[in-house]
């Protein structure tokens, strides 16, 4: 009789045990289904690098690491943020990428963001400031599309790589970057694409807004957010989207038929610069040309003689400076010449080339920088 009794009592606690078990997996079910969908996109660089050892910071080899396996070093952690799936879109340098590797990265984002709440986009840090900004002026949905990386391999100690992408996620799955276009969040920090650049080769609070200043911080659990895009003032209307749909003006990405995009140059000023790049860039086919000038935009004599010539030519000029900060604002008395604004050259080169992608009509690129140029919010 003791021992029937043992059993019994033993089986019930077996079947109250089993009966908790099951209610705890089915409640974890229920908070994994009412988590958002992130999407992580790997392109390398620095953040996929593996280190010849512990401590080469600077001598490694980028883009060796898969996304996937990136991400499943973050379980179990990441799995509280997000349902996070991953794509492998490339595997090197950022600056081994094309115009035309840019096209299908939108194309990548746009496909990720119809079945997903949010994008993170892993990429090499030399030129993420340009990824960040052709996502920024391409991408279709309002969705949150953030951009992350690292100023060291993945491989070494004090790397930044594990927690830049964990925060990259965090952030993209708190949506709370909504409306704000592309954004890119390093060293805890959220950076508008438009304002952020690389301002250090080696330093790991390398990416800086200027007098801007930086969206916000991610710090463990909280995301502070103390200014905003000027575009989010468009937010939930179809003036939030920028021209640029690239399979309206180019052609979708796979089909054949699909056309190049122009080809835009940048021309550096200095002391006595000479006009033979500008000329070589026009009569090599390029259809725009940014100029990074001096001061507010000037540039040397003979620069100004060559781009003279090549405004006959059809060439469409944008006007930047070298300086970093300030603006170079747009004079109509120069025909064929438009102001970039704060607009770095490199930025500025992006826009002025979807642009000249999108029409021939000099007035209407004049007012796209300056609106979608510019990081100005206008009087409702």
């Amino acid at each position: 009789m003791k021992i029937a009794h043992r059993t019994t009592a033993l089986l019930c606690s077996f079947a109250v045990a089993a009966g908790v078990s099951l209610a705890g997996a089915s409640a974890h079910a229920d908070e994994r289904k009412d988590l958002p969908e992130v999407a992580v996109i790997g392109t390398g660089g620095t953040i996929s690098g593996v280190s010849t050892n512990r401590v080469s910071f600077q001598d490694y080899q980028s883009g060796k690491l898969a996304i996937s396996k990136m991400v499943d070093e973050l379980r179990p952690e990441v799995n509280g943020l997000a349902k996070v799936t991953t794509e492998q879109f490339g595997n090197k340098g950022s600056s081994g990428y094309s115009i035309a590797d840019y096209r299908k990265l939108t194309a990548s984002v746009d496909a990720a963001l119809k079945k997903s709440d949010a994008v993170v986009v892993t990429t090499g840090t030399d030129t993420m400031e340009e990824f960040a900004y052709w996502l920024d002026l391409t991408v279709r949905s309002d969705k949150p599309v953030v951009l992350t990386g690292s100023m060291r391999p993945w491989t070494v100690i004090g790397t930044d790589a594990p927690a830049n992408l964990y925060n990259a996620i965090k952030l993209a799955a708190s949506r709370k970057t909504k409306c704000y276009g592309t954004v890119v969040m390093l060293n805890d920090e959220i950076q508008a694409a438009r304002e952020v650049r690389k301002t250090n080769a080696l330093r790991m609070d390398t990416f800086e807004s200027g007098r801007s200043g930086v969206l916000g911080a991610v710090d463990q659990d909280n995301i502070r957010l103390n200014r905003a895009p000027a575009r989010v003032q468009k937010c939930g209307k179809s003036a939030w989207r920028t021209p640029f749909d690239l399979d309206r003006i180019v052609g979708k990405v796979s089909a054949k038929e699909s056309k190049p995009l122009p080809k835009v140059e940048i021309a550096y000023s200095y002391q006595d610069a000479g006009g033979e790049a500008i000329k070589a860039f026009a009569d090599g086919g390029a259809k725009g040309v940014v100029t990074a000038g001096t001061g507010a935009g000037g540039i040397s004599p003979a620069m100004s003689t060559a781009r003279t010539d090549a405004v006959k030519k059809g060439v469409t000029f944008a006007s930047t400076t070298r300086t970093g900060s300030g603006a170079v604002y747009d004079s109509t008395a120069a025909t064929g010449v438009i102001g970039a604004e704060d607009l770095s050259p490199q930025k500025a080169r992006l826009l002025l080339l979807l642009s000249l992608a999108a029409t021939k009509d000099e007035k209407l690129i004049r007012e796209w920088f300056a609106t979608l140029g510019t990081a100005q919010f206008t009087t409702r």
